[in-house]
């Protein structure tokens, strides 16, 4: 009896041992599936329209905008977008209302541009829908028109 309880305990010691391999290679199937099913996600978005316009700027890209232009006549050497980024940041809070006035003013005319220019694009694709939609009912009556045509001959030899 004694050498059955070795065996067990060497076996018991074993599965102990190949526990954690066992428990990598779940860990890499697991990985396996969130990579497969972020894959989908992707697959499953709708493509972008290239000839959707761009939304506008918000006020503070507006002063960016004009900010780079003076940062980088004073300061040539600095060529990090985030030492710009940053530098606009911190002069955007420290200035006053009065101060961002002109720049809010410029990004609502440009949001005002983008909203007409958006609407007509909307009717564009509205319109191109509707020109497929008609297409698609056409096919659809005439696919019913002529299986009625041949219902009608079917009942027409029935008759003689």
């Amino acid at each position: 009896m004694k050498g059955a309880k070795g065996k067990g305990a060497a076996k018991r010691d074993t599965k102990d041992a190949l526990k954690p391999v066992d428990d990598r290679k779940v860990g890499k199937r697991k990985a396996a599936v969130k990579a497969d099913s972020k894959s989908k996600a992707k697959k499953g978005k709708a493509a972008k329209d290239p000839n959707k316009p761009k939304r506008p700027p918000s006020a503070f890209f507006v002063f960016l905008e004009e900010f780079r232009k003076t940062f980088k006549k004073d300061n040539p050497t600095v060529k990090a977008v985030s030492a710009v980024g940053k530098a606009g940041g911190e002069k955007w809070k420290s200035m006053t209302a009065a101060e961002k006035a002109p720049y809010e003013a410029k990004a609502a005319k440009r949001k005002t541009e983008y909203q007409k220019v958006m609407s007509a694009y909307e009717k564009k694709q509205e319109s191109v829908a509707d020109d497929g939609d008609e297409e698609s009912d056409k096919s659809k009556s005439e696919v019913d028109e002529e299986s009625g045509q041949e219902s009608e001959e079917e009942e027409d030899d029935d008759d003689e």
